[in-house]
């Protein structure tokens, strides 16, 4: 440990971990203490929180290489894991001591919470799904790797001009990242292209050998991820590009200082930005190298660590246990059957039986462009090699159907790994399926609709593979660290262990009817909406009333989770309250947040339609405070951890059999905010643990759906309500200037309407008009959200990895 720096345990003096701090500012910042900037401050107390970290993170590897336990090797394209102060500071239960120690010197923690940048390396749930199952694993002192890619810019920032999304680069590394630790001991060459050769062994036989046309190389970079009270400290590993040559130095030196420099701009552009848009050629086939690139890498290192600790890969199946988070590194199968077969020697059917037990497949959506194909042109240019071991994996697995009698030819073609309906694909999620000893859903809805539907027929030659693993957040960071207030209610009434054991929370089933506890509860709800108003007054220039209902709805901004829906609902509700304005109506702060994909023109029309109808609804006089409909630009962890707490109403109102799981939906339920949505994802499962009564529900089913899909759909059916609202947005009430601004969305409703908005439209109508009267009892609304805050303990993120643990992995804590 470096002199002068306290372990753990010393920092809860808060005069010791001041000195360090001091120190850090001094000899790893250069500050002195009366010029240091809050960026400083910030960098120092993490360097010196760093230092402290260490020796317990070291000793969880020597634990670990001594136990000789499985690894768990978590494999995925994002990691949202949000800011890492008060994570860090939480887990190891240093708040108080840290606030302590930077009290003297005049420095606020809390503002330096705000100056920590969000690390950009995820979007949605999927990433911070990642995250929390990071987080988890060391929770539970299970050994584990976390694998992903070191983002200069992530995703991107979403700024809003006149209503419209404009993306800009998310320079979240611009003042360094004090957390990681860079490997630079730690590099692997990946090659792409190229050819496959024939080499004698000298034995009488031959061998494939890939001669790679390129080659860069995957730099290594740490971050310790602390699990609770400190007990367990597992590791990010995130890869970043580098060139083999940093600069052609000929062409330099001959004046060509740009084209000097274009390879490695090349190379290093595999882990500039996340998500890269595919509507080029370039951006498709960069898709690919990304994730070829990160999981190569990624096995790679994981399998020279196992040679190192047991010198064979005879035993990789009992010792590993590699997570594929959904289809992104589904080229792993071909990879490490490429690693096994033509590195290591290793002969193709031990090889593969080496694969399925190693392998795991996450499916997180039944969406055909999540689900990944390649065209078979670019796979056998970029990944000559991978693309014989698919025909080769493809071949034994058609031809054991043909010795079983499977003659079918739909059957065939069905789960073949190469579609050839529409020009000749890979199918990733085929091939990850294939690869795996267990695919699971995350959901049991979902589950059982990957069962019926992507995977049917592969389901029914492999009946044992499908399992469901329900999602589930970690209560450490959605209810300890975004919420301390409700948390210290939590303690004062049921005690320490509440933040150690979620399961508890049902103690707090005895107090939901008290009035004293209902009206403390409700305080910390207050409080936590005052924040939000200031927070959207500050981002938005509207002011709102925290004594509204603050109905919520963030995530990522895509036509099945339904954002339309809400917005023509509040559009509906704007001309019921002009129509009838002395009614009771609550008042409502509709709250949106979320990105819209770079290339997705729908999603950024229905973005700008919500904030053309924010300009007429908020602005209007004979409204006033009954209703405001809100946009919060750049939705991230961090912004999420602001908005969840104050929430009332949660909005799951997707398409049913669209949406996986969910995990906002548990994070808000948590938080206590009543749930309205369709039954569709985890919002099933919550509905059973909360009870019926706790949750509004509408809207066709995940079966009917499919049903009106094939029976067709009329725009005569709707109802004068939603005919009205239609007709506004496509003759330009909302849209003056330019009245046909929304014709691709009135469109889309008129021909298709896949996501089938106008068939629950009223359904949804009556299920906010339900919540009205709801508002309308605050005691009963305060029980019923009590209750949800009560029971909503099965979704601890703790409970899905302990099920990964046992059912699939067969890994067991330290």
């Amino acid at each position: 440990m470096p002199s002068g720096a306290p372990a753990i345990d010393g920092m809860v003096d808060p005069a010791m971990l001041r000195e360090a701090i001091l120190k850090k500012l001094m000899y790893g910042v250069g500050k002195d203490a009366s010029r240091a900037s809050d960026h400083d401050w910030l960098v120092a107390t993490i360097l010196a929180l760093r230092d402290g970290i260490v020796d317990r993170w070291i000793d969880s590897t020597r634990r670990t290489y001594a136990s000789g336990k499985k690894r768990v090797y978590y494999l995925s394209l994002e990691f949202l894991i949000g800011r890492l102060l008060f994570d860090s500071l939480g887990n190891l239960g240093l708040i108080e001591a840290t606030r302590e120690a930077l009290r003297p010197l005049g420095v606020d923690l809390d503002r330096l919470r705000e100056v920590e940048p969000d690390a950009a390396l995820g979007n949605g749930g999927l990433g911070r799904l990642a995250a929390c199952f990071i987080e988890s694993l060391s929770s539970l002192k299970i050994p584990a790797y976390g694998y992903g890619i070191r983002y200069d810019y992530g995703l991107f920032k979403q700024a809003i001009a006149d209503g419209w999304q404009r993306e800009i680069p998310e320079d979240w590394l611009s003042f360094g990242n004090p957390w990681e630790f860079e490997r630079p001991e730690v590099a692997y060459e990946i090659g792409f292209g190229g050819h496959v050769v024939d080499e004698e062994t000298g034995h009488g036989s031959v061998r494939r050998v890939w001669q790679p046309g390129e080659k860069i190389i995957a730099a290594a970079y740490d971050t310790p991820i602390v699990g609770w009270r400190g007990q367990h400290i597992n590791t990010l590993r995130l890869w970043a590009a580098k060139a083999p040559q940093p600069i052609a130095l000929e062409a330099f030196n001959v004046g060509d200082y740009v084209g000097a420099m274009a390879q490695r701009a090349r190379i290093e552009a595999i882990s500039r930005v996340l998500y890269p848009s595919d509507a080029t050629p370039a951006g498709y086939e960069l898709r690919l190298r990304q994730e070829y690139f990160f999981t190569a890498a990624s096995l790679q290192d994981l399998i020279r660590r196992h040679l190192q600790a047991y010198g064979t890969l005879v035993n990789l199946g009992e010792k590993a246990a590699i997570q594929l988070n959904d289809t992104h590194p589904a080229i792993a199968v071909a990879e490490l059957m490429r690693l096994l077969i033509d590195v290591h020697g290793i002969a193709y059917d031990d090889a593969w039986r080496l694969t399925r037990q190693t392998l795991n497949y996450t499916n997180h959506t039944l969406l055909p462009e999540a689900l990944e194909t390649w065209s078979v042109q670019l796979m056998e240019r970029l990944l000559p090699r991978h693309m014989e071991l698919i025909y080769r994996i493809n071949w034994h697995h058609l031809e054991a159907l043909s010795r079983n009698a499977a003659h079918d030819q739909d059957l065939i073609r069905s789960v073949s790994l190469i579609d050839e309906t529409n020009g000749r694909r890979v199918r990733m999620g085929h091939l990850a399926f294939l690869g795996s000893n267990k695919v699971n859903g995350v959901s049991a809805l979902h589950t059982e609709l990957m069962r019926e539907t992507v995977f049917e027929d592969l389901h029914k030659l492999f009946p044992d593979r499908i399992v469901s693993k329900t999602n589930g957040v970690t209560f450490r960071r959605w209810l300890q660290q975004c919420n301390p207030a409700l948390t210290k209610l939590l303690v004062d009434t049921l005690g320490e262990g509440v933040l150690d054991d979620p399961g508890l929370l049902r103690g707090l089933e005895a107090y939901a009817d008290k009035p004293d506890f209902q009206a403390r509860y409700a305080a910390v709800k207050h409080a936590n909406k005052e924040k939000l108003a200031r927070v959207i007054e500050d981002r938005t220039g509207w002011k709102v009333d925290p004594t509204a209902l603050f109905d919520v709805q963030i995530k990522r901004i895509h036509e099945y989770k339904r954002q339309l829906l809400n917005v023509l609902e509040t559009v509906a509700l704007y001309h019921a309250i002009k129509a009838n304005p002395d009614a009771a109506w609550p008042k409502r702060v509709k709250i949106f947040a979320g990105k819209a994909a770079a290339s997705y023109a729908q999603a950024k029309l229905i973005i700008k339609l919500a904030h053309d109808v924010a300009r007429v609804v908020n602005t209007d006089p004979e409204i006033g405070d009954k209703l405001k409909l809100i946009f919060l630009p750049n939705y991230n962890v961090s912004l999420a951890e602001v908005i969840i707490p104050a929430a009332d109403l949660s909005e799951q109102i997707s398409t049913a059999g669209m949406e996986a799981s969910g995990t906002g939906n548990m994070k808000l339920a948590l938080n206590g905010a009543l749930t309205i949505g369709t039954l569709d994802g985890a919002n099933v499962e919550i509905r059973e643990q909360v009870g019926e009564e706790n949750i509004v529900i509408f809207g066709l089913t995940a079966d009917e759906v499919t049903k009106v899909r094939k029976a067709g759909l009329s725009p005569d059916e709707r109802s004068a309500r939603l005919a009205r609202v239609l007709y506004e947005i496509e003759t330009g009430v909302f849209s003056p200037e330019d009245p046909t601004r929304f014709d691709p969305i009135i469109q889309a409703l008129a021909r298709n309407d896949h996501f089938l908005v106008c068939p629950d439209f009223d359904a949804y109508w009556d299920a906010q008009r339900e919540v009205d009267a709801l508002w309308a009892d605050q005691d009963a609304w305060r029980r019923m959200t009590i209750l949800n805050t009560a029971r909503i303990d099965w979704f601890s993120s703790d409970r899905t990895i302990s099920e990964y643990a046992a059912e699939i992995w067969n890994a067991e804590p330290l």
